[in-house]
């Protein structure tokens, strides 16, 4: 058997195979986290309060509507004009007139606006509508007794 001289001493070698791995386990891990938002519900609008109010889950094909404090519409992120919103929701109940509308409207805006949106989705002929509301806090929530 032959000793090896320090110059032929084999290079040592790191093995990548468990790093690959971890990483991997890591991007797996990240995306089965992530909740993926949608745009509309993340827009600030500060919704009026109910305690009767219940939870939706969401639908595929859902419009949510915003209205910001100074009266205008929102949809899929962009401000619009009430003749494209018109339109737009002509378009939707064409598809499908079952498409669930929810109406998120400022709890500082006038009814008026609400009640312009709530009209141009009764004459597209999209009649599933509701409104978005935030739930009370428990402290602010009348007490019995």
């Amino acid at each position: 058997m032959r000793i090896k001289s320090p110059d032929e001493a084999d290079d040592p070698v790191m093995n990548l195979t468990p790093l690959i791995d971890v990483m991997f386990n890591l991007l797996l891990f990240f995306m089965l986290a992530t909740t993926f938002l949608l745009p509309e519900r993340n827009l600030e609008v500060e919704l009026p309060q109910a305690r009767a109010g219940q939870v939706q889950g969401e639908a595929a094909r859902e419009i949510v509507l915003n209205v910001t404090r100074d009266g205008g519409v929102l949809l899929s992120g962009r401000r619009i004009d009430y003749g494209v919103l018109e339109r737009e929701l002509r378009a939707a109940a064409a598809r499908d007139p079952r498409t669930p509308v929810t109406i998120r409207g400022d709890r500082r805006v006038e009814h008026q606006a609400i009640v312009r949106v709530l009209d141009a989705c009764r004459l597209a002929g999209l009649a599933n509508l509701s409104l978005g509301t935030s739930p009370t806090s428990s402290s602010a929530a009348p007490r019995e007794g």
